[in-house]
């Protein structure tokens, strides 16, 4: 008989069970998808960071590493392996792509993965071992010839190999571009045999010098690898660890950001879905008063009946649960799949969906917890004799407010009164009601204000910063200074050198520039173009925060390969794509660093041929790889938005449906006193309206305190500022309007199918 019963009241209330069951699902789905979605970028970087070697540790020096010092560094108590290695971008013959030309002489550290060919052969002289995702992107193939050129030197192989590397995990040519573009840039090894054999005389007049960089595999902290490091090397070199290269930063950035998404989002989500479950269910159950009676003296058990009526809360849970499992899953699978938002990112080559141990334990608590408040809602109705069972349930008695004695509040219309009488006697409902509001604000807020901030940040760095058309590099270990502002002179541009400098124990940037031709320029804290001045350094926002930095501070730096050190004045800070520090060639001649030019910023397309220029890189090569990150942002920003409207429409209607329930006889007597439909129903709306406005008042605030939250904690490196357009917030304010105006509608309805008779026959 009970099972009969459950059925029936299922279907009896199947708007609040299906309403709660969405809320349900939603909250599960997001708190699951976005910790697969770290989870899972966690796992599958692990195996490739373990499968190719990834170094903990980078030693670099500009006059390169003898094999001398390779087992000087190798002897270190603590380091497992080491290699010699190198790599530096190429240009690719007959084609404006470029290349990262990569040696390693122990592929256990810093390897490949193969994923299509032959085996890599470190005896091979004639194999390109090339990453797989450029290869795709520029319909490669194994067996397909290649021509490789550095200054005057040319590399000629066939491709033997399709490779992924954790080293390019993350494959972009230099700070200036956020997305990777395989139709333009990649990496491709080759063997020590084969770099000996393209440049025998050079490779043995330097003695491996060519190898500017030696990767370390240890279990050192840094301080303590440096230190022993220095010893062995007999000088101070630059030494980065891991966590301060893109492949590992970037990628462990990414899992923060869904750590701390995965922390936000799903509260909101759930703590809705669990305030619906207790709000619901106490009404669900004040309805079943009646019947509860009627069990109780026909003889059943308190605890069978207890049972019974937790076990709606159950199914609720277990349904909501099982469909949130399978929205999580889609969610983690939309972020996290090889033709996803995170596959133009990060190339890895798995992307296998993984859940953290801790979610299982979480979903099963939540269960338990939402079949504790239906348990929890039915005990209050059992209270008493059977006969006290019986009754109807009656809602507390409405105590009059001082509020109500005042001559405003009697000056007020009846709709008002009645309104705000209802919105004191059912607190629970009208703080529900504001929440769901307050939430979908916040989504509707926090998506597109992100867009608006991404937005202004791509129009002032890349609209306006980058004034250049093409940007020449240049090769600032075998040229001289003069003649890289020769070549600068010639393309009536720009220039910049860029040397490794130590502010502490970090290593930075100090980038030199000369500006006469207005194709580089600078912007501030304040998102604005400023010039720089021959009056001392400018810092990037990241080190002034870092070291507590402000205009007329003074900072000391020392750069690698030199005793030297420097204490300069901080004439102002920057944001900046580069973490480091920037100054005049004015101010740099005048305290003495030395520098040769690194690259020079041009609109001229013809550039000349010169044994100097390393590559070319071109400023809509840059902007068209933008072109795949706002296509990112907006699915997500759509996401949001859809959201936000369900979330709205889901809360609103429960909500809504159970206003109109609780005063199912007030509105049966004021249609036996006259009052028509149309008029009832507008009582209903103006007080959905009303929650509407005041949630918007809170919800747009807080909107912007999130989106700022995450700026900070997701998106520091770049150094975002927080802009929101006109649009955000009339498209916020009029959706949320709409999504209540609708749901209003929806239950205003309702009023016409009111029994009358049978309402008021009821004990009051």
């Amino acid at each position: 008989m009970l099972l009969k019963k459950l059925f029936r009241t299922l279907w009896q209330y199947k708007a609040q069970f299906i309403s709660m069951i969405i809320m349900v699902a939603l909250g599960v789905g997001v708190f699951l998808g976005f910790n697969v979605e770290w989870y899972s970028l966690e796992v599958n970087t692990k195996e490739i960071y373990d499968a190719t070697g990834f170094a903990d540790y980078r030693v670099y020096s500009d006059k390169g590493f003898s094999e001398t010092e390779l087992e000087a560094v190798k002897a270190i108590q603590g380091v497992e392996d080491a290699t010699r290695f190198l790599s530096l971008n190429v240009s690719v013959k007959d084609d404006t792509d470029t290349l990262a030309l990569t040696v390693s002489e122990n592929m256990n550290v810093s390897g490949i993965l193969l994923m299509a060919g032959e085996e890599y052969d470190e005896t091979d002289t004639e194999g390109f071992w090339l990453s797989d995702s450029y290869a795709a992107a520029n319909g490669i193939g194994l067996g397909d010839s290649m021509t490789l050129t550095y200054q005057t030197i040319s590399v000629s192989g066939t491709v033997k190999g399709l490779v992924k590397s954790s080293e390019y995990l993350i494959c972009l040519p230099d700070s200036n571009q956020m997305m990777p573009d395989y139709s333009s840039y990649g990496f491709v090894y080759i063997s020590p045999a084969m770099l000996d054999q393209a440049i025998p005389s050079l490779y043995r007049k330097l003695m491996g010098s060519l190898y500017h960089q030696i990767n370390v595999k240890s279990d050192l902290d840094k301080a303590a690898f440096v230190e022993q490091a220095d010893k062995a090397l007999g000088s101070t070199r630059l030494i980065l660890s891991k966590a301060e290269t893109v492949s590992w930063a970037e990628a462990q950035g990414e899992v923060n950001e869904g750590k701390t998404m995965a922390s936000i989002l799903p509260v909101l989500f759930l703590a809705i879905a669990i305030l619906t479950m207790v709000t619901t269910m106490h009404r669900i159950t004040a309805s079943e008063k009646t019947q509860i009676g009627t069990f109780k003296a026909l003889g059943f058990k308190d605890r069978r009946i207890l049972v019974h009526y937790s076990a709606y809360a159950l199914i609720i849970g277990l349904i909501g649960t099982a469909l949130g499992i399978g929205v999580g899953y889609w969610l983690g699978w939309y972020i996290m799949n090889p033709y996803g938002a995170m596959a133009t990112y990060i190339d890895m080559p798995s992307w296998s969906l993984h859940a953290p141990r801790f979610t299982w334990y979480v979903l099963a608590g939540i269960n338990v917890f939402l079949t504790l408040i239906g348990f929890l809602s039915v005990r209050r109705m059992l209270a008493g004799t059977a006969a006290d069972a019986l009754r109807p349930y009656t809602p507390k008695r409405m105590r009059h407010l001082r509020f109500e004695e005042t001559k405003r509040f009697k000056a007020l219309g009846f709709g008002t009164k009645w309104n705000l009488r209802d919105c004191v006697r059912h607190k629970a409902r009208s703080l529900m009601t504001l929440f769901g509001i307050v939430g979908c604000m916040v989504l509707l807020v926090g998506g597109m204000g992100m867009k608006d901030t991404m937005d202004s940040f791509l129009d002032v760095f890349y609209g306006q910063a980058i004034n250049y058309a093409t940007r020449v590099n240049h090769d600032s270990e075998n040229a001289s200074l003069e003649e890289g502002k020769a070549l600068a002179e010639r393309l009536k541009g720009d220039w910049a050198a860029s040397r490794a400098i130590q502010i502490g124990d970090k290593g930075y940037a100090l980038e030199i520039y000369s500006v006469t031709h207005d194709k580089v320029r600078f912007v501030d804290t304040d998102m604005r173009i400023v010039p720089l001045t021959d009056e001392g350094a400018y810092v990037c926002a990241r080190i002034a925060r870092d070291f507590g930095l402000t205009p007329g501070d003074t900072l000391t730096f020392s750069p690698y390969d030199s005793d030297e050190h420097y204490t300069v004045p901080v004439a102002g800070v920057l944001d900046s794509m580069t973490e480091g520090i920037f100054m005049t060639e004015a101010y740099a001649a005048r305290i003495g660093v030395s520098y040769t030019v690194s690259c020079v910023f041009t609109d001229e397309t013809d550039i000349p041929e010169d044994a100097h220029i390393l590559n070319r890189q071109s400023k809509q090569s840059i902007m068209d790889s933008f072109d795949t990150f706002m296509d990112l942002m907006n699915k997500m920003v759509l996401l949001l938005v859809l959201a936000a409207v369900v979330l709205g429409i889901v809360v609103l209607y429960n909500l809504g449906v159970m206003s109109y329930t609780e005063r199912y006889r007030e509105m049966a007597t004021l249609k036996v006193v006259g009052f028509k439909d149309s008029k009832i129903g507008r009582l209903l709306i103006s007080q959905n309206l009303w929650l509407t406005v005041i949630g918007i008042l809170i919800g747009l605030p807080a909107g912007v305190g999130v989106l700022q939250y995450l700026l900070t904690a997701l998106a520091s490196e770049y150094e975002l500022k927080l802009t929101l357009g006109a649009p955000t917030y009339l498209v916020s304010v009029l959706l949320t309007f709409g999504v209540s105006l609708i749901v209003g509608l929806m239950v205003a309805r309702k009023n016409r199918r009111i029994d009358m008779v049978a309402a008021l026959k009821t004990e009051e």
